[in-house]
């Protein structure tokens, strides 16, 4: 035994990386498929924030749990002012959904909103 066998060493490394591979591709920008506008100056979603999301059919999420807009406003009333908000709207959905919910966050003096775009 003058030398180390690394086959089965490098069998389970690649194995390892098939895992790390698979499970990245689930891991991405939001979990909704929402197609973001463009803007000049992208706003960035580094901060830790309640989740407002639009998709292209006018559903309304927060955090992901699929919410009617009728009970957005208790929901809203449960956080503080200081609370930061981001908002995703799809770029297909329809302008008074999306003031709808800016009127819901005005309403409640949520003040401390991002909205994110994609950089053009």
């Amino acid at each position: 035994m003058d030398q180390i066998n690394v086959i089965p060493f490098i069998d389970i490394m690649l194995v390892l990386l098939a895992i790390v591979l698979t499970t990245a591709t689930f891991i991405g920008e939001g979990r909704l498929e929402i197609r973001l506008p463009e803007s000049a100056s992208q706003t960035g979603a580094d901060i830790p924030a309640v989740e407002i999301a639009i998709d292209a059919e006018g559903g309304l999420f927060l955090d992901t749990e699929p919410l009617p807009i009728e009970a957005l406003g208790a929901r809203l009333a449960a956080l503080d002012r200081a609370t930061p908000i981001m908002l995703r709207v799809d770029a297909a959905t329809r302008f008074d959904r999306f003031v709808a919910v800016v009127d819901q966050l005005k309403a409640r003096q949520l003040d401390r909103l991002t909205i994110l775009t994609r950089k053009s």
